[in-house]
């Protein structure tokens, strides 16, 4: 019988011991900062002189580490790698592998504080984010350890008399793992112990602003007895080793987690059929959003006020299901707005290795100078409440903004930001205020506050998001209990932490006995 998944708890700061593991957590990062990590293929290590350097965004002369760099001629190294291990790995009992994930879990778990501290030092996540982040991987690899031994049979099929049918899962080769920055460690984790724990064998090519975490995540595995070539770890720049790896034949899956405009060059050039390949190629996306929350005039409005600052400024509006767009009922706008800027003036924006730092920096240079330029669009397409200011000096620090009286198709509410900033539009009325959410080419999350159970219904059919939350903002998916993903330009609707993920990674094959 399969142990009943449970999700990993948050951390209580308040408690002092806790606090103390956490700063414990910070001295350990800070004992190996500007460390050399080398590439890991086939389970042999190498060192490149061309390396990609980890700067702390809230402090960027401050390096993280030195990360080595993957050539083609190396993604190619790696590629044989993998595809010699999947003879064996694909073999290896289903328990073995999930066991794997149980032990990486355990050595995670043991190690919390120090990764949670890691992730405050190279990605800029206060506190309670980073924790959030930490305990999401142990979720995804508890969680996908068990639906492998769910599917691990397969599933019934009907039979005749003389007849015997079975319906198993095999897995589908070699993926490629491209993982973002914005969860350096949950999401790299789990896009690639889902594919490692159906049988395939993969090429982890992480974000160029956060491989260290990923460095170290490799390290858990290999800790975890994962045989060698199984997990390959190969950072390069996408132009090089990205497009190389996503257009080679060997290529069976991509998984990729990013922006909407990256998301759609890799399906272009994964769609093509390169000489020798044998396969469609197939891909798992998550792409980004344009997430709103709708505030009814029958609504609780302090939980209203309370829910778009907490989903717009958690982690500096740096999450695709980040609320960047409130879209409230004309006759409790002026409330709302007015509440959400008396919230976010309390905010404090600082160094997140402070406990009482809300809100650390933007992610590098390229995310500030992005985010400011639609600050100032902004200020020409509505009325800036409050921020709008911006301080690179040290690191990547932006304020909070909120801009209202914007249009439904303002660029501020049709484009995605990545950055604190939300902006404010008015509706008549509570079917406009759907219509409004809905008119995006994004659908990954949507948040309604309404004590209107009928307008609930209402939003149940006629909103249309992957992931819709009633009466709380639109962040804060928990694996295997709001499986994660999005409609439209958000991606393939793969829902992460959910009971259909891991098939994404496999096919299904028939046998059919006759006797």
């Amino acid at each position: 019988m399969v142990q009943p998944y449970k999700h990993e708890p948050f951390t209580d700061f308040s408690i002092e011991e806790n606090r103390q593991a956490y700063l414990n957590g910070i001295k350990t990062v800070e004992s190996y900062l500007g460390k050399d990590y080398p590439l890991v293929i086939g389970g042999e290590r190498i060192t490149t002189e061309d390396k990609i350097v980890s700067y702390n965004p809230s402090n960027k002369e401050e390096v993280i580490g030195s990360v080595s760099k993957a050539s083609r001629d190396l993604a190619e190294q790696a590629m044989q790698a993998a595809v010699e291990a999947f003879k064996t790995w694909k073999k290896v009992k289903a328990e073995v592998r999930a066991d794997v994930l149980f032990k990486a879990a355990t050595i995670i778990r043991r190690r919390k504080h120090e990764f949670s501290a890691l992730l405050t030092k190279e990605a800029g996540k206060p506190w309670k984010e980073a924790d959030a982040d930490t305990a999401e991987a142990i979720d995804f690899l508890e969680y996908y350890g068990r639906q492998m031994l769910a599917l691990k049979d397969g599933v019934p099929v009907n039979s005749r008399p003389n007849e015997f049918n079975r319906y198993n899962y095999i897995p589908l080769g070699v993926g490629i793992i491209i993982s973002p920055w914005n969860f350096p460690l949950a999401i790299m984790a789990g896009t690639t112990v889902a594919a490692i724990v159906t049988g395939n064998t993969v090429l982890l090519k992480p974000a160029s602003t956060t491989p260290v975490v990923a460095a170290k995540f490799v390290e858990v595995m290999e800790e975890a007895g994962l045989p060698k070539g199984v997990l390959n770890f190969v950072p390069g720049s996408g132009s090089e080793v990205g497009d190389y790896l996503v257009d080679h034949k060997d290529t069976r899956f991509i998984s990729f987690t990013g922006s909407r405009d990256v998301g759609l060059r890799i399906f272009e050039r994964s769609s093509k059929v390169n000489p020798g390949q044998v396969w469609m190629k197939r891909l798992i996306a998550e792409m980004g959003g344009k997430d709103t929350i709708v505030v009814d005039s029958e609504a609780d409005l302090e939980l209203a006020a309370q829910s778009i600052v907490a989903g717009a400024f958690g982690f500096s509006g740096q999450k695709c299901s980040a609320c960047s767009r409130a879209v409230i009922v004309e006759d409790v706008y002026d409330t709302v707005l007015n509440r959400v800027v008396e919230l976010t003036n309390q905010l404090s924006v600082g160094d997140p290795t402070e406990q009482g730092t809300f809100m650390g920096p933007v992610n590098d240079n390229n995310a500030f100078k992005k985010i400011m330029e639609y600050v100032e669009i902004g200020r020409q397409e509505g009325k800036l409440m409050t921020g709008g200011e911006g301080d690179n000096s040290t690191g990547y620090f932006i304020q909070p903004t909120v801009i209202a009286d914007l249009a439904p198709d303002a660029r501020i509410m049709q484009e995605e930001i990545f950055g604190p900033v939300v902006g404010f539009t008015k509706a008549k009325n509570f079917t406009e205020a759907i219509e409004i959410a809905n008119n995006t080419e994004y659908g990954l999350t949507g948040a309604v506050i309404t004590t209107n159970r009928e307008h609930l219904e209402q939003a149940r059919e006629d909103f249309h998001v992957g992931n819709l939350y009633f009466n709380r903002s639109c962040t804060g998916a928990i694996v295997g209990y709001q499986p994660f993903g999005g409609f439209n330009m958000s991606g393939t609707d793969s829902k992460a932490g959910g009971p259909d993920y891991l098939l994404l990674h496999m096919q299904a094959k028939t046998t059919s006995e006759m006797y």
